[in-house]
């Protein structure tokens, strides 16, 4: 599909949403002006999505949900939020300890843990939340102020992470966030992909084909990132072809490792869509996994309505486990989504049900995250655990470790 066939297929944006696109693209272009032409993909990622008060996370606009641009699979099913309380209930009432979510989306998924738990008997002393985005934030608070007060004073917001922290760490759709760098391998070398301005555009803010005056180009890798492209094609069973693009995330790494270095007792649930290392880097994967959500379309076009959509890129789920090791935690379990919640109890909370209309209505919820065409497989689990040996119920499915 050519881009300008690609981009007729997608809403077009409003009045307000072309006013702060075009804002964002002149801060880009500045930051493009200022790096001497060229911006590595990583830095427009991180302003595309973080600029203050600009970037897509940092501005008011409604994301997540049928309204918005992409659908989680607590927005999905309550059923989701239910199970990942039935796992954090394992946990707790062998470490003790508090919740904490990592990027909590409207709030849903906290709403619905904690009044599974309050059910359980096994509420948490605190639910803390850290969240980049001002806008999400005030829409967990809304959501949170009308649950009852025995649950909704559990809940306090965080800037950073806390030391010394025992319990359960969540990370629903947080890491495919984390901005990347794209890189290209071309005649022997590997190549690494930027964004320059389009000279003609510049002035304009954005150009009429919707581009928003960018144009992608590749440079030599320096030292490090060829150094680290390298490496990964040393560690794969097959060659990749010319032409080859894909993603790394050096951000993951330092990014898990914080999240241990939180932890002292407990574990840590990494939910997201992603691949074990070698199936990530397939041969015939040759364009990588990087996407963009923008009014529940999916599409690959990372430089039209910046600030106004999500840009996103897979997990190397190896990635993370190698960080997870080297932090000094175990590697507990690795599995599908539909695993997790099949081995933590979805069907027993589908036996619960006597309304026959409500059971109708949770089959359907239950087949979007169960099914391999769905959120299924797609989406993986890993636990990271440290000072809880028991196997975790989300992993008793399926062990997946073997490919990583």
């Amino acid at each position: 599909m050519t881009a300008s066939a690609l981009h007729s297929t997608l809403p077009p944006l409003g009045e307000e949403q072309r006013r702060h696109a075009a804002k964002v693209a002149a801060l880009l272009h500045a930051e493009i002006a200022r790096h001497g032409g060229w911006l590595s993909f990583e830095k427009f990622m991180e302003l595309a999505l973080y600029a203050p008060g600009l970037g897509y996370y940092s501005a008011g606009a409604v994301k997540i949900g049928a309204a918005g641009d992409f659908v989680t699979a607590p927005e999905v099913s309550d059923l989701f939020s239910r199970c990942m309380a039935l796992q954090c209930a394992q946990v707790l009432g062998e470490t003790g300890g508090d919740i904490l979510e990592l990027g909590a989306g409207t709030g849903r998924m906290a709403a619905g843990i904690l009044a599974e738990l309050h059910q359980q008997g096994q509420l948490p002393q605190r639910y803390l939340i850290v969240e980049v985005s001002a806008d999400l934030a005030a829409r967990q608070r809304q959501r949170i102020a009308h649950l009852p007060a025995i649950l909704r004073e559990r809940v306090s917001w965080l800037t950073q992470l806390p030391v010394a922290f025992t319990g359960v760490v969540l990370a629903n759709e947080v890491a495919d966030a984390l901005p990347c760098r794209r890189v290209r391998l071309r005649a022997g070398q590997w190549q690494e992909l930027g964004v320059s301005s389009v000279a003609a555009a510049t002035a304009a803010g954005v150009a009429p084909d919707g581009s928003a005056g960018f144009i992608e180009c590749a440079r030599a890798a320096d030292a490090q990132l060829r150094e680290s492209c390298e490496a990964l094609e040393h560690e794969l069973p097959q060659p990749l072809p010319d032409d080859y693009e894909t993603e790394l995330c050096p951000r993951l790494t330092p990014w898990i490792a914080a999240l241990c270095g939180a932890l002292a007792r407990g574990a840590i649930l990494v939910c997201d869509y992603g691949l074990p290392r070698r199936h990530y880097y397939h041969p015939q994967r040759v364009r990588g996994t990087l996407v963009c959500h923008y009014r529940q379309r999916v599409h690959t076009d990372p430089y039209i309505n910046p600030g106004v959509q999500d840009i996103t890129a897979w997990v190397d789920f190896t990635r993370v486990a190698e960080a997870g090791d080297a932090a000094g935690m175990a590697v507990a379990g690795f599995v599908t989504q539909a695993a997790f919640l099949l081995g933590v109890g979805l069907p027993r909370l589908m036996e619960q049900l006597t309304d026959t209309v409500r059971r109708l209505q949770l089959a359907g919820e239950a087949r979007r995250l169960l099914m391999p065409g769905e959120m299924g497989e797609a989406f993986k689990v890993m636990a990271l655990t440290r000072g809880f040996d028991t196997p975790l119920l989300g992993t008793t499915q399926q062990d997946l470790r073997h490919l990583l």
